[in-house]
Formats: C-alpha cells, sequence, structure tokens
C-alpha cells in the first residue's frame, strides 16, 4: 500500500511579515543571473510596446478604459451583465446608467486597435444619443421618436460582444478548436475552460458534467498524436460539479463528487489530455484537495501523466500545498501537472476574513508579497521535476524572465498565458526561445455567460500597479518594471498593507471585531466541534416570577439606579469589554446552549455569539464617546452651560427567542451603559440562555444591584411594563405585542415612560433583470431559509422581473432542494428546527391555505418534530400576503419593468419597515428606491464577482452592533427615522482603488 499523506493543513492565515521574512533571503540571485532576467524583461516590454496588433485585445481596453477612471468602471459593468438583459427598456435603462458615469462623448481614442476604436465609437455613439440630463423614463420616449433607442441598444451590445469574442476563444468547443487550429509550422497548446458559475442545483452540476464530459470527448478526437505535455486539456472546476461544495457537507462532498471528478479524469485519461482541476477560494482549498486527494487514489489512473491542479500564489499557504501535491505523487507514483497563478478572487477574499473575523487574511495585501510568493513558488516547482510539470501561467516579464534563469534552461516547464492577454509578450519568448513551450488558457462558452468571468480577469490584472496597466504606458520607465518585488517590499514588517486593516482591527481604534472561525480550515472547525460537545449545558427548569418577584425586582433595581448611575462610564464600558472578552472565550459553551435550547445551526450559533460581544464593545465605545464628560455649549458672557447624558431610571428590557443571546444582550448593554439599570425579561422559550448571560454580565463586573432577570410568559412581561416605577422599555417581537406595550405607557399617569420597539416584518426583495441569478439565489436562500426562517428581519416577499423570473425562481428552489433540514448539532444541517410545536402549527396552516391559494414552486421534506422544510409560492399579487410569516416560507411576485413603482407602493402598503434587498446594476434604480422606501436597514447587492460574501442580507452576520439599537444613548433617533444602507460593490474596482500607486 502506498504511504498516503495525511490531510492537507497549514495555518489558514500566517502573518505576512513571517512569510517575508522567510522568502526575504533568497529573493535575490547572484548579479550576473539579475543581470540577465533585466535584459530579458526589457526585451519581453520593448516588443509589448512597440506592437501594433490592428485587431487589439483586452490589454489594449484596459489601457483605453482604465479601472481607474469612471468609464472604465462603467465597462466593465456593462461587459458583466448587459448581454443578459432580455427586454429592451431594462437594457436601455442600464445603458444609460453606465454611459452617464463617464465621458464616452469626449473620450479620445488612443489606440490603433480595431477592438477599441469600435467598442470606443460604439460607446461615444450610445453616450451621444443620450443626453446629458435626461431621465430613463423621459429618454426612452425621445429616443424611440429619433429612431435613438434601438441604435444605442445594438450599438452597446455590439461593444460588449466585441469584447467577448476576442476574449473567448468560441461559443462552442467546436468553435473553439476550428479557432485554434495550428498555422503551418506552430504546435499551440491549449487548456480550454467550460466556464460557468458555481452549480447552485443540481441540474446546474449535471449540466456542467455533461458538458465537461463531451468537451473531453470533442478535444480528444481532435488532439492528433503528440505525447504528453504537448497536448491540449481541460480546466474543471469543482464548485460546478456540486450544490453545496463547501466544509460543512464534507462527507457528503465527497461521497458524491469524487465519482464525478474521477469519471471525468478517467475520460481524460483515454485521450492523455492534460485535465486541471481550477483553483477555488480559500475556504474551499482543504475540501479540494480532499477531493483531488481521493481521485488520485483511483488506480485506474494509474501510469498517467495528464492530471493537474491550480494553485493561487496571493494565498498564503501556496508553498505548503505545493509540498502536499508533491507528496501525494510520490505516493501514488505520478506525475502531475500543476498551474501556478497568481489569483482572481482577491476582494471576496478579503472581505469574506473581515466578515468572519479572522485572526489575519489567507491571501496576501500586498501585489509585490504575491509576485515574490510567486518566484518563491516557482522555485519550488522547479526543484521539483520531473515528479511535477511545471505550468507557470503570468503576464509578467519580470516574472517570465526570473522563471526562464531559475529554470536553468532544462525544460520540463511551460508557460501559460490567458487567450486575449499576453500576445506580444509570448511572441517574442518564442522567438528568442523556441525550445520553451507555452499554452493558452482558452475560455469556451456563451459570450452572456462569459463576460462576468472577464471581469475578474480585468479585476485581477486591471490594478493601476500591476504590470499588464504599465507595460505600454511609456510614461512608465522600463527600470520600475525591473524593480524586485522583495525591493518594493523593503523590510519583512512592510509585508502587509498598511491601507487594509486586519479584521480584528477593522472598527479600530474605537473598537474591536469579534473573532470567528473559518469552517474551511478543518483544524479550526475540529476543535470547535470538539470544545461544543465536550460542553454541557445546564437545561435546568428555570421557574416563573411571579408577580411579586417581578415587583420586587423592580423596586431592586431602583434601589440599585442611584449608585450604577454615578459610576464612571469608562467603568460601565469596561465592564461590558470583559463580558465581550468572556463570551469569547466561552463560545464554545454559548454555542452549545443556543443549539440545544433555540435550535440554531453551528454557524448561526457562532454568528449570534459573535454579535452579542459586537453589541457590549460597541455600546461601551459610544458610552466612553457620549458619557465620558459634559459637553460645553456656547452661551453670554457670565454664564455657564454644559451638556451631560445620564440615565433615566429602570429600564424593562423585553427580547426574543430568535436571538435569545445577541438581542437580549445588545438590549441589556446598551440601557446599562447609558447608566439605567435593567429588569430583563427574556423569552418564555429561552430563559436558560439569559439566565446565562446575566451572570456573565454580574461576572464581567455590573452589580447585580443594577440588572436583574425575570423569566415567565407574556403575563410577566405585561405585570412588569404596567409598573408604575419603570423609566424605560426596549422590546424586540411581534408588532401585535408592541402595540399593546404602547398603549399600556400611554395609559399611565405621571411622566412619559419611553418605548423604543423593534418589530419583524413583510421584509422584501426586488430583483431586476441586470441581477446576476446566482447571486440573488445566494441572498434569497440565505435570508428566506437560513435560521428555519426565524430572523426578524428574513425575507418574506420577493419581486422578481418577470422577464427573468423562471429562471430565478427554478434556481432558488433548486437551491432550496439542496439543503439538509435536520439535527442543528450536526455540522452539515443548513435548516434547524421552528422553536415549538405552536410555531410549527401556524406555519403548517399558513403553507395549507398557500397551497390552495398561490402556485406551488417548490415544498421541501423536513423529519418529524418541530421542522418545517423550505416552500416557495408565487403570488397573484403582493396583497395575498397580509401578514408576517415567521418561517422558512417565500412569497414571490412577478412584476414588468415598467411596473417598478406599483412594487414599490405595494412594500409600504404592508406596513412594515425593517429591512429591504435590492439586486440590480443600475444606480438610478437603486438610488430611486432607497430615496423612496421608509426603510430601516436596505441591503443592496451590485457585487461585479458573482461570489457574494461579506454582509449577508438581512443579518446575521458576526457585524451587527455597528450602529445604534435598542435601548443606546442616541436619544435623537427618536425624533428621525434611521436608515442604514449596505451596498456590496466588492470586487467592483475595490482592488485597483486599494492598490493603486501603492508602490
Amino acid at each position: 500500500m502506498p504511504n498516503i499523506p495525511p490531510p492537507f493543513s497549514a495555518p489558514y492565515a500566517p502573518d505576512d511579515a513571517d512569510i517575508a521574512a522567510r522568502l526575504f533571503p533568497s529573493a535575490h540571485l547572484a548579479p550576473p543571473r539579475e543581470a540577465r532576467i533585466d535584459r530579458t524583461a526589457t526585451r519581453l516590454i520593448e516588443a509589448v510596446r512597440k506592437r501594433d496588433d490592428r485587431l487589439g485585445g483586452v490589454e489594449d481596453m484596459l489601457r483605453e478604459f482604465a479601472l481607474s477612471t469612471k468609464e472604465g468602471l462603467a465597462l466593465m459593468v456593462l461587459a458583466e451583465a448587459l448581454l443578459r438583459v432580455p427586454d429592451a427598456r431594462t437594457a436601455d435603462q442600464f445603458i444609460e446608467d453606465k454611459l452617464g458615469e463617464g465621458d464616452f462623448i469626449h473620450h479620445e481614442t488612443k489606440s490603433t486597435a480595431f477592438l477599441v476604436n469600435a467598442s470606443a465609437w460604439a460607446l461615444g455613439l450610445s453616450a451621444r444619443v443620450i443626453q446629458p440630463g435626461e431621465t430613463p423614463d423621459g429618454t426612452i420616449g425621445r429616443l424611440v421618436k429619433r429612431l435613438g433607442a434601438p441604435a444605442v441598444r445594438t450599438a452597446t451590445r455590439q461593444a460588449m460582444r466585441l469584447m467577448g469574442n476576442h476574449f473567448v476563444l468560441g461559443e462552442t468547443i467546436e468553435q473553439a478548436l476550428e479557432r485554434g487550429k495550428p498555422r503551418a509550422g506552430e504546435r499551440p497548446r491549449y487548456s480550454f475552460d467550460m466556464l460557468g458559475e458555481g452549480a447552485r442545483t443540481a441540474e446546474d452540476a449535471k449540466r456542467y458534467f455533461d458538458a465537461y464530459a463531451s468537451a473531453i470527448l470533442t478535444i480528444g478526437k481532435a488532439a492528433g498524436n503528440h505525447p504528453l505535455p504537448d497536448r491540449p486539456g481541460i480546466s474543471v472546476k469543482l464548485s460546478a460539479l456540486h450544490p453545496r461544495f463547501e466544509a460543512i457537507s464534507r462527507h457528503r462532498v465527497m461521497a458524491e463528487l469524487v465519482p464525478q471528478l474521477q469519471d471525468l479524469a478517467r475520460r481524460a485519461k483515454a485521450y492523455d489530455l492534460n485535465f486541471t482541476v481550477d483553483a477555488e477560494e480559500a475556504d474551499r482549498l482543504e475540501l479540494s484537495l480532499d477531493v483531488i486527494a481521493a481521485t488520485l487514489a483511483d488506480p485506474m489512473l494509474g501510469g498517467w501523466d495528464g492530471f493537474g491542479l491550480a494553485i493561487q500564489a496571493y494565498q498564503k499557504r501556496a508553498g505548503a500545498v505545493i509540498d502536499y501535491i508533491h507528496e501525494l505523487a510520490r505516493a501514488h507514483d505520478r506525475k502531475l501537472m500543476v498551474r501556478l497563478v497568481k489569483g482572481a478572487y482577491w476582494d471576496t477574499e478579503i472581505k469574506r476574513a473581515q466578515e468572519r473575523g479572522l485572526d489575519g487574511y489567507p491571501v496576501f495585501t500586498r501585489k509585490a508579497m504575491t509576485d515574490l510568493n510567486y518566484v518563491a513558488c516557482a522555485s519550488k516547482l522547479l526543484s521539483l521535476r520531473p515528479r511535477i510539470f511545471p505550468q507557470f501561467a503570468t503576464h509578467n516579464a519580470l516574472t517570465v524572465a526570473t522563471v526562464l534563469e531559475l529554470s536553468g534552461d532544462s525544460g520540463g516547464f511551460e508557460f501559460q498565458r490567458l487567450h486575449g492577454m499576453g500576445e506580444a509578450l509570448y511572441e517574442q519568448l518564442a522567438k528568442d526561445h523556441p525550445e520553451i513551450a507555452y499554452r493558452t488558457y482558452a475560455p469556451v462558452g456563451s459570450h452572456r455567460d462569459l463576460l462576468a468571468y472577464l471581469v475578474r480577469r480585468l479585476l485581477e490584472n486591471g490594478a493601476n500597479s500591476s504590470f499588464v496597466a504599465q507595460a505600454a504606458d511609456y510614461r512608465v520607465p522600463v527600470t520600475a518594471l525591473l524593480k524586485r518585488p522583495v525591493d518594493l517590499i523593503v523590510r519583512p514588517d512592510h509585508a502587509h498593507h498598511a491601507k487594509i486593516p486586519l479584521p480584528g482591527d477593522l472598527f479600530a481604534p474605537e473598537r474591536h471585531n469579534s473573532g470567528g472561525i473559518e469552517f474551511g480550515e478543518r483544524a479550526a472547525l475540529d476543535r470547535l466541534l470538539t470544545e461544543v460537545k465536550a460542553a454541557t449545558p445546564d437545561l435546568k427548569p428555570v421557574a416563573d416570577a411571579t408577580p411579586e418577584q417581578a415587583g420586587a425586582a423592580i423596586a431592586a433595581a431602583r434601589a440599585g439606579f442611584a449608585g450604577w448611575s454615578r459610576t464612571p462610564a469608562a467603568t460601565r464600558a469596561a465592564a461590558l469589554e470583559h463580558a465581550a472578552h468572556l463570551l469569547e472565550s466561552r463560545n464554545a459553551h454559548f454555542i452549545a446552549l443556543l443549539q440545544a435550547e433555540d435550535g440554531k445551526t453551528l454557524d448561526d450559533a457562532l454568528s449570534e455569539v459573535r454579535e452579542a460581544a459586537d453589541f457590549c464593545r460597541y455600546y461601551a465605545a459610544q458610552g466612553r464617546k457620549l458619557f465620558g464628560s459634559e459637553t460645553p455649549m456656547p452661551g453670554p458672557t457670565g454664564e455657564s452651560n454644559a451638556l451631560a447624558l445620564r440615565g433615566r431610571g429602570v429600564f424593562i428590557a423585553i427580547s426574543p427567542w430568535n436571538f435569545p443571546l445577541a438581542i437580549f444582550l445588545g438590549q441589556v448593554t446598551a440601557a446599562l451603559m447609558a447608566g439605567n439599570s435593567v429588569v430583563a425579561k427574556p423569552a418564555e422559550q429561552t430563559p436558560r440562555i439569559a439566565r446565562e448571560a446575566v451572570a456573565l454580565l454580574h461576572e464581567a463586573g455590573i452589580p447585580k444591584a443594577a440588572l436583574h432577570l425575570v423569566t415567565g410568559d407574556g403575563r410577566t412581561g405585561a405585570a412588569l411594563t404596567a409598573h408604575p416605577d419603570i423609566a424605560g422599555v426596549v422590546f424586540t417581537g411581534s408588532t401585535d405585542v408592541a402595540r399593546h406595550i404602547n398603549r399600556t405607557l400611554a395609559a399611565k399617569d405621571g411622566s412619559i415612560v419611553p418605548l423604543i420597539a423593534e418589530t419583524g416584518g413583510i421584509n422584501a426583495m426586488i430583483a431586476d433583470a441586470t441581477a446576476l441569478p446566482e447571486q440573488v439565489a445566494d441572498d434569497v436562500v440565505t435570508s428566506a431559509f437560513r435560521s428555519a426562517g426565524q430572523r426578524c428581519s428574513a425575507l418574506r416577499l420577493l419581486f422578481v422581473q418577470e422577464d427573468v423570473a423562471d429562471r430565478m425562481i427554478e434556481m432558488i428552489a433548486g437551491a432550496a432542494r439542496e439543503l439538509r433540514i435536520g439535527d442543528p448539532s450536526e455540522v452539515a444541517t443548513h435548516v434547524g428546527p421552528v422553536i415549538d410545536a405552536e410555531a410549527k402549527q401556524r406555519l403548517d396552516a399558513h403553507i395549507a391555505r398557500m397551497k390552495t391559494e398561490a402556485r406551488l414552486h417548490f415544498a421541501g421534506t423536513a423529519p418529524e418534530g418541530c421542522f418545517v422544510a423550505p416552500h416557495i409560492f408565487e403570488l397573484r399579487d403582493a396583497s395575498q400576503l397580509g401578514e408576517e410569516v415567521f418561517g422558512p416560507i417565500l412569497h414571490v411576485v412577478r412584476y414588468r419593468a415598467e411596473t417598478l413603482a406599483r412594487v414599490l407602493q405595494a412594500i409600504e402598503r404592508t406596513g412594515y419597515g425593517l429591512t429591504l434587498g435590492i439586486h440590480s446594476r443600475i444606480d438610478d434604480t437603486v438610488e430611486a428606491i432607497i430615496d423612496r422606501i421608509q426603510v430601516g436597514n436596505i441591503y443592496v447587492n451590485r457585487n461585479m464577482i458573482g461570489a457574494v460574501v461579506g454582509v449577508q442580507p438581512f443579518g446575521g452576520n458576526g457585524l451587527s452592533g455597528t450602529g445604534p439599537k435598542a435601548g443606546g444613548p442616541h436619544y435623537l433617533t427618536r425624533f428621525a427615522t434611521e436608515q442604514t444602507v449596505t451596498i456590496n460593490t466588492a470586487a467592483a474596482g475595490g482592488n485597483a482603488a486599494l492598490l493603486a500607486g501603492e508602490e
């Protein structure tokens, strides 16, 4: 039996300075070798600058419309979405919106390339037809009269197709093979990439599998007789082959995906093709390597040297991955191909690490560090020949020259370039070194599907500091392009980008971000699971308080108010910060408690502990600023005026069961920080969590006299709010109960008692034809079905533009079908139980009614117990949903583009204003909705990458506590409506903006 290495394991986010210190000593070669690198790189740069390509390519477009300009960003957005917009009205609005963001009319074309000139002409023509200041609705009518709308639409779509045609080798594999046929004397190598987004449904995964299998057959039949490595190849994306390619679904992935990958690999072996598994995001790295290791164990793949994988040099674990792959190859006595790339999901990785509160980033934050690591990885790969066949994917002349020097002219490797890029560089390389092979990585598929991929590559290669952006710019001296990465970094402690704080410092210096765990890191997940399993939460019954006990608690809190309100704000804040520390140090205990009493899944429970810690730190930070000292105010001579904030008295805090730790502590800590004493009444379903939270606050330094716990049902809460000695009520729950509390308080004699209430509602989302279906499906499934639909802010009502509704609903239903429903203590569970039998009965009744009144698109299957499976119903009209349905039930309404105003009116008529989601690439549409709708939290997704990360729609993301919450010291918010707008633009030029000019 082969000596198989254990599963891959390496620190997820090691320190940049430590890596730099390790790489620095070998970063420079001997002077003669460095001089040869300079000469080779200079010759390649000169070739790039001399080339006059009459057709033009992606690089020409990057130089013409840089991503640092408004025109470049507008072009990127158009390229990403326009060709998937089916209706003329939305397309016209989209074009007008984007062309209005740049000055295409006066753009002076610098390039002589046909592609660039044609695209610039088309965009300029469109912009000339659209007059400044015209609104979309007004413009469309006038354009039609002068026959301008069809011309605008046609010209702009043609510009996008021109880009796609040059970037995509063929829309079918047959077209790609025909277009890639060698000319006389040539022997080009190709790796065909059958591109598409990752699968969200089983049907998507099967379609991708069939496409890969068909492509292997077609490529193989046309492959000729040359031996490897001089043969064509195909790249496969694991996330396209499985709808739940994620760490928590590992057992399912290994059982279902590995046989599929082995099947495809065997087909590729039959034709002796190069078969490369593409790189995925960092949280999927260990899972990807598990799948690859299991596939390589297939004895039917023995004797074949074509299996390979891509490794990303911007990932800090790249070197460790190379070592692991080499061990696998040696254990199985195989030769493997390894494609070394720099990486394509930088913005996504940065935002994900921040959202998850990790210790650091899995990728480098400085481009120079990626370049430095690329060379180190290249050197390692070259040293592992012939067991490893390195494939160096780069368009950087200095990198190419360095690899050539490191290789020692001994062969056994190849370069790779992306179709449409690097042509001049590699043409010169072929002239100077005909013995060196290079392969073209060729996208294959429809332009509509692939231009989102184009945007990823534009972002990857389009930063102002990238080689591609600078190579043809004569203003940049060649010597600047020859500067070594190590010289740009200067010192190891400069390895981290100064403008990108670590995830824990995201809100510094005001407060620390709560710490999270990456489930894609096996060691961290296993450690957490072990700790949670070892925790034994105390589930002993908690007795309900009698009316006398409730009154006694208020009396005790009133007595404790004086001492607590005079406690310095810094002391109160320190106690809350200590509580946050205790929460995080005992996160496994509270996770176990949340799972046992509230039915939380692992990820939801972890997020709630983080949110609770964030609340503690947020209110501590705000309290220090607002309660630390008096604020002097102007006044007449001889008069002193000062503003000071102080507590009101006894606050009653009534919290819900759906966030029994986070909302409970959010209410309590806000009131405490403001100097109030608190009587906390948790939901009757989750008293044990509240008991543990109160004990933790007492341990952290909150006096028992200032904080009291009273448990019981709604009658207990009614008794507390009716008590004459309270100074305020903070409540989260149903609107009906909030109204009852409001009437109770209003009926009292004496001073007016304020009520701070947060209630649920019929939260809506709007998705127009410019939205990416995969992004919509991800957000809808997360918001409507995760947490069993039991968030106050969960999505209840989805409005989808009818032109794209069928595809979007089909994808959402297919994605919902892949969710696992069951025991929340199981790591692979996505949807746990609803809170109790009464809740299940209400939801079952609603489902039964909807089956008679609406169109059923999906009905999941739930196990016995308090489980309700996800359901999707299509309504004729939004008015059919007259009240909030607190569970995993989604209601969908189609709308026509011209009736958006009626959609907004329908949302307003619900009478709720908690959350709203918007999926659109049209800024004018987004701004009009935000301006019209009075909603507290608006989530806008206009992310251009296709990987939705960071702030999840409608909460539950671990970043809560970043704004005022119920009971906080922001007394002015009682006189205004708060609105938080979150716009997800990850990767929409962020890379270029962050890295521009850093070196």
